[in-house]
């Protein structure tokens, strides 16, 4: 009879109203992806029937497929969204347990850990005070906000021209706050090893045909730490170390500063001249740079295309501070959808593929960004109208059914 082919058309009907309308109602949702319902017709299983003469008894819903598609990435500005371009699934712990999401809106808890907007913990590859990543386990993402620690100057570098033109100062001797008793002079800002800071000055006063006397040190610490010669071109070709300095080549001079903030004391300093000139033009800096830093706050911090998370610190350094991961599957269809744009592993989905964005067949991520939910919502109103007719069409077949029923009681 045709109450049963109708009824269950009514029923697969209903169920393509719901997933089109559960896509509809999803169409802000970040990381949403849509799905479309799948039906299969259903007969009878009985020997005596011939094939030839088999009458189909309705409709079932099949399988609930969903749509994987790559959806719209919209920049944000917010460093904490993050966007998966490409395959693959946010990997979240649920007090330990795994789960597996597209939705890459995520905040700092104050703990630190990066989590949804469930309390969920974002899953990754640890990084070392150091910035160096383990890439052995993934663990829940933790920014550290500790200051970043202080590198102690050892090494000055200074590419300069001295003019070969200049006169031998004809006072005597060297005096840091005579500027008659040398030709040039420069300063730059070292740190020690506690990130304190103070300012080594360096003089130049030339002796002879190609030939300078170099002094260095801290304010009223200056002494003479060696002397340097140059070639007919103008080249650097020759270093002497003189007191207590010391030199391991052509160019380079290393003498003591002292400090006095507890930190290491003295300090040894490295000042690298090569690449110095002895020109016909004026004196002066080509190139000045130091190799230490001050302790660093961190300021904010950015997650790149490869997941690597960089903090940017208030002394102009950068440091990494772990990798976010993602997690393929063979079949993301087998995945079970737990709600709230979370997934969980199965048999069917296969083990989670889990790398760095951008290596084998994972995506890349992009910072400040948001992936919006792939439904087409033209499409969806459309397949709404035709889900509207088919289950119309088939309350038809019932009312059909009940004409044919009342024909023959009436007989």
């Amino acid at each position: 009879m045709g109450y049963q082919q109708g009824l269950s058309g009514l029923a697969a009907s209903s169920s393509d109203l719901d997933v089109i309308g559960n896509n509809i109602a999803n169409a802000n949702t970040v990381g949403f992806k849509q799905s479309t319902a799948e039906f299969a017709d259903v007969y009878a299983n009985t020997i005596a029937t011939s094939v030839n003469n088999q009458i189909g008894i309705g409709t079932q819903l099949a399988n609930v497929q969903q749509d994987f598609a790559q959806g719209t990435i919209n920049t944000t500005g917010t460093a904490l969204n993050v966007a998966i371009n490409g395959q693959g699934f946010f990997q979240m712990s649920n007090n330990g347990a795994l789960e597996y999401s597209r939705n890459g809106v995520f905040q700092l808890d104050k703990n630190g850990f990066i989590t949804n907007a469930q309390g969920l913990k974002l899953m990754g590859y640890a990084a070392s005070a150091g910035g160096v990543v383990n890439t052995a386990q993934t663990v829940p993402i933790q920014i550290q906000t500790a200051n970043i620690a202080p590198v102690a100057t050892q090494n000055i570098t200074a590419q300069l021209n001295l003019n070969s033109q200049d006169t031998v100062p004809t006072v005597t001797p060297f005096s840091a706050t005579n500027a008659q008793t040398y030709n040039y002079s420069t300063s730059i800002q070292v740190y020690d090893s506690l990130g304190g800071s103070q300012q080594v000055n360096m003089y130049f006063a030339k002796t002879g045909s190609g030939t300078w006397d170099v002094y260095a040190g801290t304010s009223g610490a200056v002494t003479q730490i060696g002397t340097v010669g140059f070639n007919s071109s103008g080249g650097l070709t020759s270093t002497t170390a003189t007191g207590t300095a010391s030199t391991s080549g052509t160019g380079l001079l290393t003498f003591p500063i002292t400090t006095s903030d507890g930190s290491t004391s003295p300090q040894s300093v490295t000042l690298n001249l090569t690449g110095t000139t002895q020109y016909g033009s004026t004196d002066g800096v080509n190139n000045l740079a130091q190799d230490g830093y001050a302790s660093g706050q961190l300021s904010n911090f950015t997650i790149g295309a490869d997941g690597t998370v960089t903090g940017n610190y208030s002394n102009g350094k950068t440091q990494t501070l772990g990798q976010i991961v993602l997690a393929n599957f063979s079949n993301p269809n087998g995945l079970l959808n737990l709600g709230g744009n979370e997934f969980q592993q199965t048999s069917d989905s296969g083990v989670a593929q889990i790398s760095a964005p951008g290596s084998t067949n994972h995506g890349t991520l992009t910072g400040g960004a948001v992936e919006q939910s792939n439904v087409d919502l033209t499409t969806q109103l459309v397949d709404l109208i035709t889900a509207q007719r088919n289950y119309q069409a088939n309350a038809q077949t019932i009312k059909t059914q009940q004409t044919v029923d009342q024909t023959l009681i009436n007989l």
